[in-house]
């Protein structure tokens, strides 16, 4: 990927649905060249976007992976100070568990790797709007900023159903950004189901 004038290499993670272990080319202390977004001419918004698109590439990179698996393909990452320190998928049907959304992976991987439940300061990437679940989980992590890729107009809760990021009574708060590779994080899902759609016909 070009950022700031500079390639940055954006490759998979490989991951094990049924052990929920993942093998992953890209070490967990990735990060992004600071020497990239250093340049003093570029605007600090348009910064901001690249890395966001960089971040979102590796969560991209981890649905992709899972519809393979027949799971609904969403990927997340967490994010501390430019490193990548927790990577999640969704794997409901996998796992048998019905909390296993990528993010609620992503939290549980970042919280373990960092020894505290408490994620102050750090950012969650994730391909799929986030449920209410899973929104519930970032607020009591301290989130500081949650950034989604598509919409989900069916239990989207950060403004596509419900917007839990504007609730005055939550007594913790996270900056929110959506859009970040919508095109590409929604072709992931309706490739998906349209490949589901096709094997149900064909049966």
């Amino acid at each position: 990927m070009w950022v700031a004038g500079r390639i940055v290499p954006v490759r998979p993670c490989w991951v094990n649905l049924v052990s929920g272990s993942i093998r992953s080319v890209f070490p967990y202390n990735a990060r992004m060249d600071e020497g990239a977004l250093n340049t003093p001419t570029e605007d600090a918004a348009v910064l901001r976007q690249q890395s966001d698109e960089v971040y979102m590439r590796h969560a991209l990179a981890l649905a992709q992976q899972t519809a393979v698996a027949g799971e609904v393909p969403v990927g997340a990452v967490v994010v501390k100070d430019g490193e990548i320190v927790g990577r999640g998928f969704n794997a409901p049907i996998s796992r048998h568990d019905p909390s296993a959304h990528a993010e609620i992976a992503a939290l549980r991987d970042a919280a373990l790797r960092i020894g505290n439940y408490r994620l102050v300061g750090c950012e969650l990437f994730v391909t799929l709007e986030p449920c209410v679940m899973c929104v519930g989980a970032m607020f009591h992590a301290r989130i500081a900023r949650v950034v989604f890729g598509a919409q989900d107009y069916k239990t989207g809760a950060a403004g596509s159903v419900l917007d839990l990021f504007a609730q005055p009574q939550l007594n913790h708060h996270a900056t929110i950004q959506g859009g970040v590779l919508a095109d590409e994080c929604g072709k992931t899902l309706t490739d998906f189901f349209a490949m589901r759609r096709a094997q149900k016909k064909a049966q």
